[in-house]
């Protein structure tokens, strides 16, 4: 003791004595470092793992919104579409959703939510944004029921718009094809003409758009020409429709009263 307070050599071998220990020391902490370690990277990765789960939910929220945004924003177009077809008449216009499909093999009619306490009347014409789907043929209180331009029972008379000339475009069953019957061979009407409402028979307004034609097929062997037409309204899959309210012109007022 008296030469370690006196003298510097103790302190040497102190020092050479802990530099031996010290990997001792190493060893002993090292259970304990290494469980340290273990519970900081298991409580880490739990961490992780809550927020990776918060984020797939907050994700999945996310995603659910941008799919209903999406959805609305369509449905906002196909309204606006609807609300500005091509209406040439003035008058009073009604959006009704299809509620559903009459499943007759024999008949193409739909059902629609807007009925007889909503002004809508048996004749009255149906459009969707592209064209003309139908007219109503039976009345409800608050639902109607809208046969199809496809029904074989149905038939619109119609003009081509290339050149005014007129024909009536009858349903035959199916949803995208239309026929036009008893159409002369000498009637100038080609594959890709649009057909109109012409607004005889007072039943659909003047201009809207129905069918283009398909094929034209002339077999003189035959007394009339074989025309095949697509409707313009995608009937296959309307669930919106615009009901018309249209104002007759007075030369019409005048036929209907002569």
């Amino acid at each position: 003791m008296g030469m370690d307070k006196y003298t510097d050599g103790s302190a040497t071998l102190r020092a050479f004595l802990n530099s031996l220990v010290t990997p001792i020391y190493y060893l002993a902490s090292l259970p304990e470092e290494s469980m340290s370690w273990t519970v900081d990277q298991f409580k880490s990765r739990e961490v992780l793992q809550e927020e990776n789960d918060k984020l797939q939910r907050m994700q999945l929220l996310q995603n659910e919104k941008l799919q209903r945004f999406a959805f609305m924003q369509k449905e906002n177009e196909k309204l606006r579409a609807l609300l500005d077809s091509k209406v040439r008449q003035k008058g009073k216009k009604m959006i009704a959703e299809v509620m559903s499909i009459d499943t007759h093999p024999f008949r193409d009619v739909v059902v629609i939510n807007k009925g007889d306490s909503d002004g809508v009347f048996e004749g009255q014409p149906v459009i969707d944004e592209f064209g003309v789907v139908g007219q109503v043929t039976s009345v409800a209180t608050t639902s109607s029921r809208v046969i199809l331009i496809s029904d074989t029972t149905h038939a619109i008379p119609v003009r081509i718009q290339r050149n005014g000339v007129r024909a009536m475009i009858e349903g035959n069953g199916r949803l995208n094809a239309l026929k036009a019957n008893n159409v002369p061979h000498s009637i100038d009407m080609a594959e890709g003409d649009i057909l109109v409402t012409s607004g005889l028979g007072g039943a659909f307004p003047e201009g809207y758009p129905v069918a283009k034609i398909t094929s034209v097929e002339h077999d003189l062997s035959l007394p009339f020409s074989q025309i095949s037409a697509e409707p313009v309204a995608q009937l296959d899959r309307v669930n919106q429709v615009l009901l018309l309210w249209f104002q007759k012109s007075p030369d019409e007022l005048q036929e209907d009263n002569p």
